[in-house]
């Protein structure tokens, strides 16, 4: 019987499917760790060591949605608008240098209730009506990097000699836990500046879970209750927190993975509004490289100061507002985030 070139094509291409999804066309690599579709829902494990934090008691400014947030922000390079307005699905189009500028003033003694975000106090289950933002980054060796983003709408970044420092819009925090073959190895803790790092099996623990402390204002990640002085000497500068309400990210989460080789994000589902919320939003906004808050106010604008001692201070009341999660490191070889500086703690 004779057949037509275009028979034959489609028989060659149906054998070499075949092939290809049998044993006998086995990688040879296939042996290793399997790599997780990047579509994929965030591997069981990950959720099961998730940390679960301790807001301070005394807490004024609660977790935040990070699609609330845009809603009262305007997009301005130099204290002028380039766009009348920001949402998650349009904010990954602005350029690097700019700043998502608050609608209303901050700076008066009572905020905006998206600011304080008391809605996002957790009940009596950890429970936030704020979304966390899970990020997973594959890497050699079987790693994978479990990324605890945590937003809030506005950091209050303390006292130094009873002098109010550090404030600002927005407010990026993490914690990472890494995992090798699927075991929870070591846990990252970001603070200010810089962070902390412990092998997994130290850490304080609830029903198993990684149990961290998040201090009053400046929300900085802590593996321990107490008070936590920081930056400067003399114990100038201290971040404060205690067993305050419990908050487990996993019950409320937005998850992505990120491709190391790509720099793209992709969804990998979520839990409770995070869930809700994914498929419209897409996980474009990830990308945005500019500053989620206002950029820093000239001095005598918005009660605005700032003071200079030598080498000791130069800090002014309201500073810029921070870069997200795509300015964390999510490559880093080491646990931390400043990977030149990276010691891990074998006890707390």
């Amino acid at each position: 019987m004779a057949y037509s070139r275009r028979a034959l094509s489609t028989a060659c291409t149906a054998l070499l499917l075949a092939l290809a999804t049998s044993s006998a066309w086995a990688s040879p690599t296939s042996a290793s760790p399997r790599r997780l579709g990047k579509r994929e829902p965030v591997p069981s494990f990950v959720l099961q060591n998730a940390p679960i934090s301790h807001l301070w008691s005394q807490e004024s400014w609660w977790p935040s949605d990070v699609a609330e947030h845009v809603k009262h922000m305007v997009p301005e390079v130099n204290f002028t608008a380039v766009a009348p307005g920001v949402t998650l699905q349009n904010i990954s189009s602005l350029a690097s240098d700019v700043f998502l500028t608050s609608e209303d003033d901050v700076s008066k003694d009572t905020q905006p209730a998206w600011v304080t975000s008391d809605v996002g106090m957790p009940d009596a289950s950890g429970l936030s009506a704020a979304p966390a933002t899970i990020v997973l980054v594959e890497k050699d060796g079987g790693i994978l990097d479990a990324f605890f983003f945590y937003f809030y709408s506005f950091d209050h970044g303390g006292k130094v000699l009873d002098i109010e420092f550090g404030d600002h819009v927005g407010d990026w925090e993490h914690s990472m836990v890494r995992f090798v073959n699927g075991e929870p190895s070591v846990l990252y803790l970001s603070a200010h500046t810089g962070g902390s790092a412990f092998t997994f099996n130290v850490t304080e623990k609830t029903n198993g879970r990684p149990t961290t402390y998040i201090a009053g204002g400046t929300h900085a990640n802590y593996a321990t209750p107490g008070q936590h002085c920081h930056d400067l000497p003399f114990d100038l500068l201290c971040d404060q927190t205690d067993a305050g309400l419990l908050w487990d990210p996993a019950l409320n989460f937005r998850a992505f993975w990120f491709d190391t080789a790509t720099g793209a994000f992709s969804v990998a589902g979520g839990a409770g509004v995070g869930a809700q919320e994914i498929t419209a939003e897409g996980a474009g906004w990830l990308s945005f490289e500019g500053m989620w808050g206002d950029e820093q106010y000239p001095v005598l604008e918005h009660g605005q100061y700032c003071l200079v001692i030598g080498d000791l201070l130069d800090e002014c009341k309201f500073s810029s507002g921070p870069t997200g999660p795509i300015a964390k490191n999510l490559g880093r070889t080491a646990v931390c985030q400043n990977e030149d500086s990276c010691t891990i703690e074998t006890s707390l």
